[in-house]
């Protein structure tokens, strides 16, 4: 998978990263239940529907919480070094390597797509592209859940969970995505706001579902 360089360096720093990655966020879902509720609600929209893909997977732990709640899900995420742990820590769930802005799959194929956190690593021009992909590949009333952090411009730091690797994020605000989204085909169904937990980066968070409503 030939990546240009910014995107290459997105994999290196997240694949130094992994296990620390790992070691922080795997159990966040425990304290969040703003976000368990609108899981719950997700799984039930499209359980039994057919696959479902959490793009940028991280450790896989959105992953485990909706097979938790039957759902058909398989994890994709630019860095090998997070497939390898996501694999490691969920043995029962499949994760591979791949673009959100160039995915290996179908068109039509999957019944939804969430992205915790994902888009907000591509520079706010690629967003429209990644949307238009995530839409390629959902059948015709599939689900769509992103979340993001809320706010202007970009954030750069040399320095990511205590080790020396830099990171950067793109910052958005709610009708900005909203704008994207709808843009790439999608019918918005919500979206939710909340503030951070004391324990979390303080940003706000962002979430909006939306339904892919044409026909194939």
């Amino acid at each position: 998978m030939k990546l240009p360089p910014w995107r290459q360096n997105l994999v290196s720093s997240y694949d130094h990263a992994a296990e620390r990655y790992a070691e922080t966020f795997f159990n966040e879902l425990d304290r969040k239940p703003f976000d368990r509720a609108l899981l719950d609600k997700f799984a039930d929209d499209v359980r039994g529907r057919g696959r479902v893909c959490d793009l940028g997977c991280g450790p896989g732990h959105i992953s485990r919480y909706l097979k938790a709640r039957g759902v058909d899900i398989f994890g994709v995420d630019l860095s090998s070094g997070m497939v390898e742990v996501a694999s490691r820590l969920n043995p029962d769930l499949s994760f591979r390597q791949g673009d959100m802005l160039a995915l290996d799959l179908p068109d039509h194929t999957l019944s939804g797509i969430i992205a915790f956190y994902s888009l907000i690593h591509l520079p706010r021009n690629s967003v429209p592209r990644a949307l238009q992909e995530i839409h390629r590949v959902i059948c015709p009333d599939g689900l769509l859940l992103i979340s993001f952090h809320g706010g202007e411009g970009e954030i750069h730091t040399d320095e990511f969970l205590g080790l020396p690797i830099p990171m950067d994020a793109t910052l958005f605000q709610p009708e900005e995505m909203a704008g994207y989204v709808r843009q790439a085909g999608f019918s918005l169904a919500d979206i939710a706001i909340r503030q951070p937990y004391e324990f979390e980066y303080q940003s706000t968070r962002i979430y909006i579902t939306a339904m892919k409503r044409d026909a194939v």
